[in-house]
């Protein structure tokens, strides 16, 4: 990736509610394969922000909730455990960062990531949510969001989590009588991927997950990670 070529890059994968342990395993390796094929050495953590499926389901949705809004200063349990942790890995405040959040992940990156930013830890991170509820981001921040979910081949949406949630907000401008703008706060991506399956499958690798062209689900995802990379890190 010559956008970000050089120094190691450090990646969080974000599990969201009652997820198992394993289920980041292929898409570590093949992160692992596409960086290093591209001249980088990635250091990749699996976090679960909201515990495990061995977790009580009803207590992880709650903590999600608390990460859905921008409005409760002592709320965001999954993102700031996953402040913690990322605090307590990273390197420098020039490390490049990449945060990859599937579901209620995705609400824990961008907090952990606003957190790194407010705080002036790092600033040179990138996150990209996966089939997440949407989340209100920070004018500051947009450029450094991408917010994917999947569409069936006609470009319906097909994850119902990706609904959950707003970015809108009123807007004045060019009206004498505010609007109400569903986009207002939204990352500066937002894109349908066209998956086999919906919420669960954006990661997965094998039959019934592979379309016709032999394409599975992973390497579509995985592909528009990278490509989104190569247009917005310099």
């Amino acid at each position: 990736m010559t956008a970000i070529s050089g120094s190691p890059i450090r990646i969080y994968l974000l599990a969201g509610v009652a997820t198992t342990k394993g289920y980041f395993d292929e898409c570590r390796n093949q992160l692992d394969r596409i960086f290093r094929a591209d001249g980088r050495e990635p250091i990749i953590h699996i976090l679960h922000p909201y515990g495990d499926v061995s977790r009580n389901l009803y207590r992880q949705i709650v903590e999600v909730g608390t990460d859905l809004t921008n409005r409760l200063s002592i709320g965001r349990i999954g993102g700031r455990a996953a402040f913690q942790q990322v605090k307590e890995t990273m390197k420098s405040e020039e490390e490049p960062i990449l945060f990859i959040g599937h579901s209620g992940g995705g609400a824990a990156a961008y907090q952990a990531g606003k957190m790194l930013h407010q705080q002036r830890l790092n600033r040179n991170f990138r996150i990209v949510q996966v089939g997440s509820p949407r989340i209100p981001i920070h004018p500051e921040l947009r450029d450094k969001v991408c917010f994917l979910h999947s569409v069936d081949t006609e470009g319906k949406l097909t994850d119902p989590i990706s609904r959950i949630g707003t970015w809108g907000g009123w807007s004045a401008e060019g009206a004498s009588v505010p609007r109400w703008n569903r986009f207002k706060y939204s990352p500066s991506i937002v894109e349908g991927i066209p998956l086999i399956g919906g919420h669960a499958h954006y990661f997965c690798h094998q039959t019934p997950y592979v379309d016709q062209n032999s394409v599975c689900n992973l390497d579509k995802t995985i592909n528009r990670v990278r490509n989104w990379l190569l247009q917005s890190w310099t």
